[in-house]
């Protein structure tokens, strides 16, 4: 029930988050009628695995099985609030567990198709179950009767003889009700209602203006010349981008993140400005998909919810069930990076800058500072120089399909006896998805697999995982999970090759999945990827180890034309480079990282703020040369925080860095990519779900604390100047 509520299924995902509203609008939403027989959310998918059937379900079925699947949960939960017998685990948690899986599997496939594969009628449903969902969340959780049951099982855990997970999930539910306000008297509890709806329809309105942002913010280009420096094949996706919007000459879409791929390639300068600007202006034009206004009022709001509830900002509200569990914590961490981080990007933007003068003084023009748009592009040929690495020259090596079966499969039946078969017979969402059954090595099911790899401009930007069908023991059912990326599409009869970047996204969406894959528990609430933030990228970054692994790499990386192995020499070169622009792409990150923690840091008190303003001062303060290193997201575009369920917590991915090489320093101490050594990782971390304490799982694995150092090794940085111990 809660797993369903709260999208813990959802890893790197794009769902609308359930806040509040008053209860009796859902009586004015016809909630009560019953669903059609018709519908094909109505009884569980007959499909294999109850995979949701994407060849019946029509964008109108959505909305009625919604409404009644918080009808019929609702009904549900009144029955557990209104029992004569006392409180007992079976008949509060675990049949508050057995609720609403008519609102579990429609809200899974809806949320995965208006994340991938959206349109304006989905868009419009997201819209106008947002407030809908959040009243169905406050009449769960500030239920008193409902509540009073909870709380009677957690007084009186200690004779209850519950097993270990058992005891888990009563200490996370009752951890649920009173952070979401069960303990508040009945008017505070009608204010944080109306703060809950408010919140929740800005975030599902942010998601959509972002989007629609993202898509119009899309560079158009009629004079070839101008795209001088890409390869023949992004030249013609350009084109056939401008093709599908009715456009004359060439369109560079935008990707989520500031920086853009091709400011690596294009040598015209104007170009990579006019690029980077789009990228960077996207949402903040004055214009209906300016988002500034937005995400200061949630910001403001949210510090308000998180005074009603007892905390100073909402950051301390929201990391109380985290890893680093306070803002001081995550603060900290951040904090010991930025010297080291901010001596690195120094010392590149010197490189690149002594290069720019370089090449202008062999070309008789004048020079010119380096600025955003030009870091790329530079750094590229610096590594060129320095390593003679041409990342293009990598491309014929990474044909997707072969990556994914003779590199990413490869690397999980190695480690965990993981077999794949392709299905045929599984509807998808689109034409060009790929979907397998996933076996145990015994040859028992584990698990179906979809992957949608290619950039829409329907499509959210970024790659996650998530959910189509939950595991639960309890439920009998078993993960059905999909990964999504933002691949460029080959041209038809064209091979899919990507760059060693795509590759490593690849094993890193993966790792999410099995994590999901491997859950093993017997209610949904604790099962799979349900966990902390900042421990949930740690499977994910840590399964990225394997794409450069010498089995893994020789098995995948062969030439798409002649089949020979990727050159020991590239392979070399690929390894010493690791640690080139590696400050950038760290510094980025946990720039984005303090962006994220000082939004939510504020007070419940602070006005309302000017988002350029207080980005900027947020930046200066910050310790990092986000002059030359701009954030990853500028707050404007910061899908994670305002609507996809990071708030205050996107340091999360350089936390569980640490933990990811920590770890498989562990792996490199003890034999590397070996079955017993997979095993040992999953049953001791894949499987685990949130059914034990996040710092314990990771000390019963590695025998210690997480230790920083194995990861500035890897970055190149000096543990003696972050203060590493």
């Amino acid at each position: 029930m809660f797993r369903s509520l709260l999208a813990a299924t959802a890893v790197i995902a794009i769902a609308a988050p359930l806040s509040a509203r008053p209860v009796n609008r859902l009586a004015s939403t016809g909630m009560t009628a019953a669903l059609a027989v018709s519908n094909p959310f109505a009884k569980p998918s007959t499909l294999p695995f109850q995979a949701p059937d994407f060849a019946r379900i029509k964008d109108g079925d959505y909305l009625p099985a919604m409404l009644a699947g918080m009808a019929q949960q609702k009904a549900e939960i009144i029955a557990i609030s209104n029992q004569k017998t006392a409180p007992t685990f079976n008949n509060t948690l675990a049949a508050m567990e057995r609720s609403g899986q008519l609102l579990e599997r429609t809200q899974l496939a809806f949320s995965a198709v208006s994340g991938a594969n959206t349109n304006d009628r989905l868009d419009a449903i997201d819209t106008k179950t947002s407030p809908l969902f959040a009243a169905h969340r406050d009449f769960i959780f500030l239920n008193p009767k409902l509540f009073a049951r909870v709380k009677s099982l957690h007084d009186r855990q200690a004779s209850l003889g519950l097993t270990a997970e058992q005891a888990k999930l009563l200490q996370v539910s009752y951890d649920q009700f009173v952070h979401s306000g069960a303990q508040l008297s009945p008017l505070k509890q009608a204010e944080l209602k109306v703060l809950n709806l408010r919140i929740g329809t800005l975030q599902t309105a942010f998601g959509q203006k972002l989007l629609a942002a993202t898509k119009a913010g899309a560079m158009h280009v009629t004079d070839k010349a101008a795209l001088a420096g890409l390869s023949d094949d992004a030249i013609a996706a350009a084109a056939r981008a401008a093709k599908e919007r009715k456009l004359d000459g060439y369109v560079l879409s935008l990707q989520n993140t500031t920086q853009q791929p091709l400011l690596a390639s294009l040598t015209d300068r104007a170009t990579r400005e006019a690029l980077f600007k789009a990228s960077v202006n996207r949402a903040s034009k004055g214009d209906d998909n300016d988002t500034r206004l937005l995400i200061a009022e949630i910001a403001q709001l949210r510090a308000q919810q998180a005074e009603l509830l007892g905390y100073p900002s909402y950051s301390a509200y929201t990391l109380y069930d985290q890893m680093a569990k306070t803002p001081a914590a995550a603060n900290g961490f951040i904090d010991r990076l930025a010297p080291a981080v901010s001596a690195k990007e120094r010392a590149e933007a010197a490189d690149i800058q002594a290069l720019i003068d370089a090449q202008a003084k062999a070309s008789g023009r004048a020079s010119f500072k380096a600025q955003p748009w030009d870091w790329e592009f530079y750094s590229e040929q610096v590594r060129k120089a320095r390593y003679d690495l041409d990342s293009d020259a990598l491309k014929p090596y990474f044909e997707i399909n072969k990556v994914l079966t003779d590199g990413v499969f490869f690397a999980a039946n190695k480690l965990y006896g993981l077999t794949f078969s392709e299905r045929k017979d599984v509807p998808t969402w689109t034409n060009d998805m790929r979907v397998f059954e996933v076996k145990e090595e015994s040859g028992k099911h584990l698990g179906l697999m979809y992957f949608d790899f290619y950039k829409r401009d329907n499509k959210s930007g970024g790659a996650w995982m998530s959910n189509l069908v939950n595991q639960s023991y309890l439920r009998g059912t078993t993960p059905v999970i999909y990964n999504v990326t933002n691949f460029t599409k080959p041209a038809p009869g064209k091979p899919a090759l990507i760059t060693d970047g795509d590759v490593t996204t690849m094993f890193h969406e993966f790792g999410h999945a099995l994590h999901g894959l491997f859950a093993a528990q017997t209610y949904p609430t604790l099962s799979g990827t349900a966990t902390a933030r900042d421990f949930v990228e740690f499977p994910s970054q840590f399964n990225e180890n394997w794409a450069l692994d010498p089995a893994v790499l020789k098995n995948y990386a062969v030439h798409y034309q002649t089949g020979a192995l990727l050159p020991q020499d590239m392979v070399d070169k690929i390894k010493r480079s690791r640690t080139h622009n590696q400050d950038y792409e760290l510094g980025e990150a946990v720039t984005a990282a303090k962006l994220d923690l000082d939004w939510h840091n504020l007070p419940a008190s602070a006005p309302r703020q000017d988002a350029d303003a207080f980005e900027a001062a947020a930046l200066a303060k910050g310790g990092f040369d986000y002059a030359d290193v701009p954030p990853r997201y500028r707050s404007p575009y910061f899908r994670h925080i305002w609507s996809n369920g990071y708030a205050s917590a996107y340091y999360a991915y350089a936390w569980t860095e640490m933990l990811d090489h920590d770890a498989f320093a562990w792996f490199q101490a003890n034999g590397g990519l070996t079955r017993a050594n997979g095993q040992r990782f999953r049953d001791m971390i894949l499987s685990r779900g949130n059914t034990i304490d996040y710092g314990a799982m990771f000390r019963n694995f590695t025998g210690h604390d997480p230790d920083i150092t194995p990861m500035l090794t890897f970055r190149g940085l000096t543990p003696s100047t972050t203060g590493a111990q």
